[in-house]
């Protein structure tokens, strides 16, 4: 005699856990590997003295930078990996990468100034690197919380670049290139934001004359490209304050954080 009602077969069957197999992406992560060999041969360029072929790698390499994570959205490869290793692979191609050569062109001859000034970057591209992983989840897709590495290393290898091609030494340029170097440096840690052209979306038709300016502006690039791509960057550079003292001055939020205060660990991000 049994003191409870009697169970019930189950008619439900036994549910399958299927584990995702973990593994390497080659596609993206081949892209990644070039940005990285892209700032390793910057530095040796810069060591063999050509530094207009350093300020090209770095340009190269901030072309496959860009392109590493849209291959991943499109072909759906995205992993953890991929972002750790994209990460590493920045702060070679553009913090530690811009940071020595421009310390070999111009600012060795400050003395420790001029390395003082290197390690401000290398530091700042660091610690920008770090919030942006951290922060990935909280800010508004539209904008960049401060100047994105690749962007900070733009204006350092433009300056350079653009220097070499009209024959000016980097020592007789120092102080501008100490600057630059901490302008750069420092807008990389601030909260101004710059638009991150995230919107824009690869998959959507576009009218026709979408695609004759960018026919335009590549033939543009080509008439002087170490002329139009810093002064591409500059404007890039200072448009963050414009967009900053814009939104100050009509009384609109400044920040990029697009969540609440509520969670702790995003205590003292909204200011």
């Amino acid at each position: 005699m049994q003191d409870g009602p009697e169970p019930q077969a189950s008619n439900a069957e036994p549910v399958a856990v299927v584990r995702r197999r973990k593994g390497i992406y080659v596609l993206p992560n081949l892209f990644t590997l070039a940005a990285l060999f892209g700032g390793f041969y910057a530095v040796v360029m810069a060591m063999n003295g050509r530094f207009d072929l350093a300020a090209v790698g770095v340009f190269c390499a901030m072309v496959l930078d860009s392109l590493d994570g849209r291959v991943a959205r499109m072909t759906n490869t995205q992993s953890a990996f991929g972002e750790q290793m994209d990460s590493l692979a920045d702060m070679v191609s553009f913090g530690a990468a811009p940071a020595l050569i421009l310390y070999e062109w111009a600012l060795r001859g400050l003395g420790r100034w001029g390395w003082i000034a290197a390690f401000v970057y290398c530091a700042c591209a660091a610690l920008r690197l770090a919030r942006f992983n951290v922060n990935t989840g909280v800010v508004d897709k539209r904008f960049f919380q401060g100047l994105p590495s690749p962007a900070a290393a733009a204006l350092l290898m433009g300056f350079l670049w653009i220097s070499v091609e009209s024959g000016i030494r980097g020592p007789d340029v120092a102080w501008v290139a100490f600057a630059v170097a901490l302008y750069a440096g420092l807008t990389m840690v601030t909260n101004v934001p710059f638009y991150s052209f995230k919107d824009l979306s690869m998959k959507r038709s576009v009218p026709f004359a979408a695609i004759v300016l960018v026919a335009l502006g590549i033939a543009v690039i080509n008439i002087d490209p170490p002329t139009v791509l810093f002064g591409l960057f500059v404007i890039y550079g200072i448009s963050g304050y414009v967009v900053y003292g814009w939104r100050k001055a009509k009384g609109q939020p400044t920040s990029v954080i697009s969540t609440s205060t509520d969670e702790p660990d995003e205590a003292g991000l909204h200011k």
